[in-house]
This record gives structure tokens, sequence and C-alpha cells, in this order.
């Protein structure tokens, strides 16, 4: 008889030195088999969990744009009257659901903070144990929950803060993800107004090409999470998410980096300025533009306080590693701490890609694909630089590189007025800009990143 050993294939260390080190997605294997949450089936789920929790409902269509939480309704279940409703598979039924008919509708309990649902619980939070990623004292009380049924999704966005451990229990998921430089293809909006959210106006499965060219040299990088196994999301990764089975279940914990101070910076920024433009009564804010995940309208004076914390808190954090010897965005020093050779190690490290861990690839190799070389930064995560940068905002509006830069998004939103039907009326009448195009433009994240980086600069000059 040939006994096998009961082992994970990576270390804590070993497995958040690939996290650290890991440039695009990936699924680790084999992590998870000993984790209580592993049997957090929706039955099992509905006898730990006896509160209403809000569903999420849309309908199972193929539509050429996105469905936003905006656009959606919302029904107050039970999982007990969520598990009876798909059971019926498309029997009417009575109870909260009973305008649905399931063949026709989804329904997503999504982004529940496991520590809300469970707080008179708490022993359920060891059940998820990140520390076995290199994460000690991670659990379940840092976790968001996901149930959902087939059709059940999530629109394309990426998260402005840190990178992202998912863990699927029940059921599959597909996920769609698409490299940070392929931001200017994805057609970034902040309406829906969600605080760390940059959404897409592309449906990434049904895309209006027409109407999104840039999109057909996005490069997607596509898996199937299966129960069991961990999917790694790096920092600013697009990504749209669909459940494939009848019911599924997954964990989720987004892991704080420290780049994150900035970005803090930028989301206090963007929040300034959507709620100035989308607060004042007008003729074209009568939208719903602010997702449901955010509770009310702050005012002014409330961003700005923000955004001057956010502010204080990553100029008081670069000063303290400067002060630590930690490298500088930009700078060559450091002290005897030899951070310099820890990190030139680092670079020598081999990613240990096998059966354990498998890269997620693109669908498409674009290796022919033309580049465009206009001088512009895309890239949220790179520090501060010269104030001239304001340089490289003109240098978009000038640019007419390859489709998809935002030089050329900028130059076909001059020209869409001549492509539409009904065009040479508008022109007789002249242009109309609303307020959401001017959100477009000014919150657009390369345009807050700019902004973000001349305000840091001008307060580090002013407190020198």
């Amino acid at each position: 008889m040939i006994l096998t050993m009961d082992f994970k294939p990576f270390s804590p260390d070993e497995a958040r030195r690939i996290v650290q080190s890991l440039q695009k997605p990936a699924v680790y294997l084999n992590m998870t088999k000993d984790w209580p949450s592993l049997n957090w089936t929706v039955k099992h789920l509905s006898s730990c969990l006896t509160d209403r929790i809000r569903f999420r409902i849309g309908k199972r269509t193929e539509d050429r744009a996105p469905l936003f939480e905006t656009e959606c309704s919302y029904i107050e279940a039970t999982l007990k009257e969520f598990l009876h409703w798909t059971a019926n598979d498309g029997e009417s039924s009575a109870g909260p659901f009973s305008d649905c008919e399931f063949r026709e509708f989804w329904a997503y309990a999504d982004y529940k903070y496991i520590a809300q649902l469970f707080h008179d619980k708490p022993a359920m939070f060891q059940d998820v144990v990140w520390s076995d990623f290199g994460f000690p004292g991670r659990d379940g009380h840092d976790s968001t929950l996901w149930i959902g049924t087939q059709g059940a999704n999530t629109p394309c966005h990426l998260d402005s803060y840190g990178c992202n451990l998912v863990f699927q229990i029940q059921g599959r998921k597909r996920w769609h993800l698409f490299p940070p430089d392929d931001t200017a293809c994805l057609y970034p909006t902040r309406i829906p107004y969600e605080e760390s959210s940059v959404f897409s106006r592309v449906s990434v499965v049904q895309p209006d090409l027409k109407k999104f060219p840039a999109f057909r040299r996005a490069r997607a990088h596509t898996v199937i999470l299966q129960p069991g196994q961990v999917l790694f999301v790096p920092r600013h990764w697009w990504h749209y998410v669909e459940s494939l089975d009848p019911v599924t279940v997954s964990v989720n914990s987004w892991i704080e980096m420290d780049i994150d101070d900035e970005a803090r910076v930028q989301e206090a920024l963007t929040k300034t300025i959507v709620c100035a433009l989308k607060s004042p009564p007008s003729s074209d804010n009568d939208d719903h533009w602010l997702n449901p995940t955010e509770e009310r309208v702050s005012s002014h004076d409330e961003n700005m306080q923000y955004l001057n914390l956010a502010a204080k808190a990553c100029m008081d954090k670069t000063r303290d590693r400067t002060e630590d010897g930690t490298l500088l965005a930009g700078s060559g020093k450091r002290d005897s701490s030899g951070l310099l050779k820890t990190l030139a190690s680092d670079f020598s490290f081999v990613i240990p890609f096998g059966p354990h861990l498998i890269p997620v690839n693109c669908e498409v190799h674009l290796a022919h694909k033309p580049r465009c070389t206009c001088p512009k930064d895309t890239s949220y995560s790179r520090g501060y630089k010269d104030p001239s940068l304001c340089q490289t905002l003109s240098a978009h509006i000038e640019c007419k590189g390859e489709p998809g830069c935002d030089g050329e998004l900028l130059e076909s939103s001059r020209l869409r007025a001549h492509q539409e039907p009904g065009s040479s009326d508008r022109r007789e009448a002249g242009v109309h800009i609303s307020t959401n195009d001017m959100i477009e433009c000014l919150a657009h994240p390369d345009v807050i990143a700019l902004i973000t980086r001349l305000l840091m600069h001008r307060q580090r000059e002013l407190h020198q």
C-alpha cells in the first residue's frame, strides 16, 4: 500500500512571496483542502444565517451594455428562501422571489462583509485561513461573501486598492481579466460612482465594437474558477465575473499595499469632483449616478476634509519610509538595512508555475499590435515625476496613435457627432456637453493620477 502525505504545495512564506512577485493573475490549487469554509455551501450557510440579506436581481439576457447596480432591482430574503427559489427551477413559488421566474432572472448577494453577517458567530471567521497565504491574522473577519445563481455577474471594473485573493467554494465562476495597460481599451467611467471602483462602459462578453472600437485590442485573460481553488488578481487588473452554475459561493479578501496611500488621495479627489458636479440639481443630473453601495452623497466640505486627511497620511507615510531608509519612488537611496539587496534577490525569484500554481493566460496574443508612442503614463502605481507631466496631458489630446490610446479616444469623441445618425441636426443645434461628459474627462484615471501628483508635489514644496 502506498501512503500519501497530506501536505500543502507552498508554505505561508512561499505563498506570500509568490503573491508579492506575480505580475499577472494565477490560480492556486491544493491550498484550501483543510479549510472549514470549504463546507460553506448555501445549504450550510442557510442554517447559520437566518437574517434577511439583500439580493441584486437581473435578467438573463445578453445585452450590449453593462448592467450596472444602479439599473438592477433588489430583494430582501433569507438564504432558505433563496434556496427554495433555486430548487423550483422555473416553477412559480411564494415568498420574496415570487415575481422572478428562476429561468429568466438571476440573483446575487454580492459584496457582503462576513464580519457583519456573522457578528454573533465570530468563531466562523477562523474558517477562512488566509494565514496559509502568508497573511497572519487575516481570516473571515477581513473577507466578503458572494452568493449567486447562474448568470449573476459583476460589471467589468478595477479596484483602486490592493490586490485580491478569491476562494471559490460552491459552483464555478468565469473570470475575464484585463491588464492595467488596457485601461484605454475599456473606456473607464466613474458613473455610477462607487468609492474604490472604476467601471468599464463596455459589455466585455457582448461588446458593441462600433461604439467602443478600441476594445478589440483589449487582451482578455479568462479562467473558470473551480471549488477549492484560489485566484490571485493583481493590483489594478480589470475583471468581469459571471456565475456558471445554478448556485455559486465564493469568499474574497483585498490585500492592502503601501502604494494604496497615493490611491486613497486619488479616490478622495475623484469623489470631490464627482459629487461637486452631480450633486447640484440640473436638467442632466437626473440619472442614478450613485451606486447602491454608497450610503449617501457627502458634502463638499466633507469631501475636502477627507482629501486633506488622505494627502496628509500619504505624506506622513512617505516621510516615515524615508526615515527608515525605505526606497522612494524614483529614488535609489537606502540605509544599512540592505533593502536594495533584498529587492535584487526578489527580481531573481522564479515563480513556481506548475500543477499547484496555474497562470491565467491571454486568450489572444497581440504581439503584432503596434504600440502608441505618445509620451503618456498610464500606470497608477508610478511615483511622482516632474510637474511638467502636465505636458503629457496635452500630448494625449494631440496624439493620433494606435486605436485604444487616449489620443484616439479624444479624437474619436470630437468626430462622433459626424458619425452617428442625426448628426446634421446636432451640428446645426451646436455642441452638447453633458455633466457626465465632463466627469468622464475630469475623473479619467490618467487625469486624476496626474492631478494627484501635482497636488502632492505642491504640498511637499509647501512643507519643506
